[in-house]
């Protein structure tokens, strides 16, 4: 390969190498927005109702009888 080309490469790879570093950080800034936003609700008052509802409307929607599960765990 000529000089120019593996140059040309070197740099496409950097860049897609920041772009990578980038992104990541943007999820790991998401995530934390998703949780604390889930923990915001957690605190409202109706809170226990709604996830009952939602419960409720599932097996409606579904015609299965099983639990969903609302202990609030994340998967890590």
């Amino acid at each position: 390969m000529k000089e120019q080309t593996l140059i040309e490469l070197k740099n496409k790879v950097e860049t897609l190498g920041k772009i990578n570093t980038y992104l990541m950080s943007e999820i790991e800034q998401l995530k934390n927005l998703g949780i604390g936003t889930l923990e915001t609700i957690k605190q409202m008052p109706d809170y226990e109702e709604a996830i009952k509802k939602l419960k409720e409307k599932m097996v409606a929607e579904s015609g299965e009888t099983e639990e969903a599960d609302t202990s609030g765990k994340t998967l890590e």
